[in-house]
């Protein structure tokens, strides 16, 4: 794990930490997903908890469904988060199995190209067992054998009477202990994980066969759904679709999973490690206009942490505060010199006096000192920050027009990437929190105070005893801003039908203008004084993390890294690749000067550079001279004429070869103009 740009002897420690950071921020993760997926697996354990029910006890309504030979059927919309869904599904068949049933079917599309695949599929995962559909001649004409088994609904029904059967003639502690787990008769439960790819006639086969047998077999059926529940009218016809007995389920928006994530794994202090402004900006624009996905966020959120710990000598560091000193005073003098080239360092040292400033240059233990109060206050400026940012997006995500952004994402990245309260829409956020009734500003303050009261933050008890103080102001205001309120509400109503950021401007103005003219009351007055001790607050705390001393230790900002590995380029891969393999190989032999050709390199490689020297048309018998020529550069030459026909042979094949793959990859094809040669297909440089 040792870095590019050190040879310290601490790399151990990093992985490790790194390691440790990535195991926790996993946990979490995996638990913010277990949560917000709760209420969704739930609501569909319900589901099957009423069907079976219905089965069990032969009710009205099941009669009814097998009358009609309805099939219960959960349609489970997920978004076009499709790299996502494994993870849902996943879920879902871990707590129907360890609540609702242990015969569970995940069926894809890639693996049901018809209804006998389809039926092995299913059949082969509820009893795991292997069927070779290869030797099937039709549904009714293969004989059972021990891991061999008919592919039909009827096979299906058997298999599930003899285990049914089989649990109830266990003895009473065995079935004590298997109800506990799951329904007496557990329903059969077939996911369909991406129904938009099932053909349609397997799936009108499927749900046909079904329905036939469904006062047999409880069965039910769970659609997986990327974009809308109308996929299941376009795909089925009104007499299939009829079949089935259909309730929806939504889960949650892949845009509020993501503000979750964030706000649980960067807007917080229990994690050291932070993303910069453009690396966070490179991940969320990935997931808004690409995929997404979350789960290809938190990949490359995984990715930052190993290339921020793998790149950043210093970043043995970025831990936990109650380990800080122990690793801070461990530091040998190399690192002690690469704290002196930290560029925020550098400009903390200009800012002291004199004196100071050659001790932090030449004392490696009063500089330890220093990093060590340096690193505590980048700690309780993360704790502050954090508070004071849930504060102020509670006064700007109730404005309307949001001028800050309404997710708290938004107003992060605007923090971060400068002094947000001199940017334009900090000050129309602020025009409007000045044009806010008497309602709103009293449930804005009470929200601060529960922020700030439960924050970890120590400095907050004076703004907590003042933003109570201006509560009290307002309670004992009484009805005098009743009539101001009024106007406030119109005046906001009248900022809502706003449409454009010019005619907000322009009414904005108006109204500023109109307030000169008149005298203000008690409650603007105090409404005032709010706006601008919160305007206070956000100029005291929300400083640019840039800003802060030493915090390339806990920061990762290396957008181009991060977007070079995300944003794939394999053209440019590829020509570096074959046009310098020692780039890839690390082989010393490869290494050539000067744009010479190795004969050491591989195959391709040489007919690579060979055909960059080409016009359009490349004369296949002058490349295989030069590809010779450059492979028998180091030979010695041979007298013997049957082993030089025999080396020609071989270097032949080898030429073939390399122009194959060359094709293959797409840079040449066949001319039809002159049949011994080919055809350039690509021009310019990488």
């Amino acid at each position: 794990f040792r870095g590019r740009n050190d040879d310290s002897e601490d790399t151990e420690l990093r992985f490790v930490t790194c390691q440790s950071l990535w195991n926790q921020i996993k946990l979490e993760t995996e638990q913010i997903q277990e949560d917000l997926n709760k209420q969704l697996l739930d609501n569909l354990v319900s589901f099957l908890s009423r069907s079976l029910s219905e089965f069990q006890e032969k009710t009205t309504e099941w009669t009814c469904r097998m009358k009609f030979r309805e099939i219960p059927t959960a349609a489970l919309v997920l978004g076009v988060n499709v790299t996502d869904h494994d993870l849902t599904f996943r879920g879902l068949a871990d707590v129907l199995q360890d609540n609702v049933t242990p015969y569970i079917a995940l069926l894809e599309a890639k693996d049901c190209s018809g209804i006998k695949n389809l039926m092995q599929k299913l059949m082969g995962q509820l009893m795991n067992c292997d069927i070779d559909v290869d030797l099937l001649e039709d549904e009714d004409s293969v004989q059972v054998s021990q891991n061999r088994i008919r592919c039909s609904m009827s096979s299906l029904i058997s298999w599930y009477e003899s285990v049914t059967k089989k649990t109830d003639s266990e003895t009473p502690s065995k079935k004590r202990n298997s109800s506990s787990r799951h329904w007496q008769s557990p329903p059969v439960v077939v996911i369909f994980k991406d129904m938009e790819s099932f053909s349609t006639k397997v799936l009108q086969d499927f749900i046909v066969i079904s329905s036939q047998h469904i006062h047999e077999l409880p069965l039910v059926l769970i659609f997986g759904i990327a974009t809308s529940p109308m996929i299941i009218h376009r795909l089925l016809p009104h007499s299939v679709s009829s079949l089935l007995c259909i309730e929806l389920f939504q889960s949650l928006s892949c845009k509020e999973h993501l503000s979750t994530i964030i706000d649980k794994l960067l807007l917080t202090s229990q994690f050291p490690f932070k993303l910069g402004e453009k690396v966070l900006q490179v991940l969320i624009n990935i997931f808004l206009y690409h995929d997404f996905s979350v789960q290809n966020f938190i990949k490359g959120f995984q990715l930052c942490i190993v290339e921020h710990f793998y790149s950043q000598p210093l970043s043995v560091l970025c831990c936990q505060l109650v380990d800080v000193k122990k690793r801070v005073y461990s530091l040998s003098h190399d690192q002690c010199e690469n704290i002196r080239r930290l560029p925020s360092f550098r400009r903390y040292v200009e800012k002291q006096e004199s004196g100071k400033q050659v001790a932090l240059l030449t004392n490696d233990s009063f500089l330890k000192e220093e990093t060590e109060k340096l690193l505590e206050d980048l700690h309780v400026y993360h704790e502050n920050y954090v508070s004071i940012l849930r504060c102020l997006h509670v006064f700007t995500s109730s404005l309307p027009k949001y001028p800050l952004g309404k997710q708290i994402r938004e107003l992060h990245c605007a923090c971060l990437e400068n002094r947000v309260w001199e940017t334009e829409e900090y000050e129309s956020s602020l025009q409007l929190a000045r044009m806010l009734n008497k309602t709103d500003l009293v449930t804005m303050l009470q929200q601060c105070v529960e922020i700030l009261t439960s924050s970890s933050g120590k400095e907050f008890d004076k703004t907590v005893e003042k933003l109570k103080e201006f509560l009290t102001q307002f309670q004992n205001l009484g009805g005098e801003a009743s009539q101001e309120q009024d106007v406030s509400v119109s005046s906001q109503m009248e900022l809502q039908k706003k449409t454009d950021l010019y005619h907000l401007q322009k009414t904005l103005l108006e109204l500023k203008e109109s307030r000169r003219s008149k005298k203000l009351t008690k409650f603007e007055m105090l409404r005032f004084e709010v706006v601008d001790y919160v305007d206070s607050l956000v100029r005291k705390y929300l400083v640019p993390a840039d800003d802060r001393t030493l915090h390339e230790i806990a920061y990762f900002n290396a957008a181009a890294v991060l977007r070079g590995h995300l944003n794939a380029a394999p053209r440019t891969a590829l020509h570096t690749a074959l046009n310098n393999p020692h780039w890839y190989l690390k082989n010393q032999a490869l290494k050539c000067d000067g744009g010479g050709i190795s004969n050491k390199a591989p195959d391709i490689c040489i007919v690579y550079k060979l055909h960059l020297e080409c016009g359009r048309l490349i004369n296949l018998v002058d490349w295989l001279e030069a590809f010779s020529t450059v492979v028998m550069a180091a030979e010695e030459p041979n007298a013997d004429a049957a082993s030089s026909d025999q080396v020609d042979d071989i270097i032949h094949a080898r030429f073939i070869r390399a122009v194959s793959e060359l094709e293959l990859l797409g840079f040449i094809k066949p001319s039809k103009q002159k049949t011994d040669h080919v055809a350039r297909l690509t021009w310019g440089g990488c």
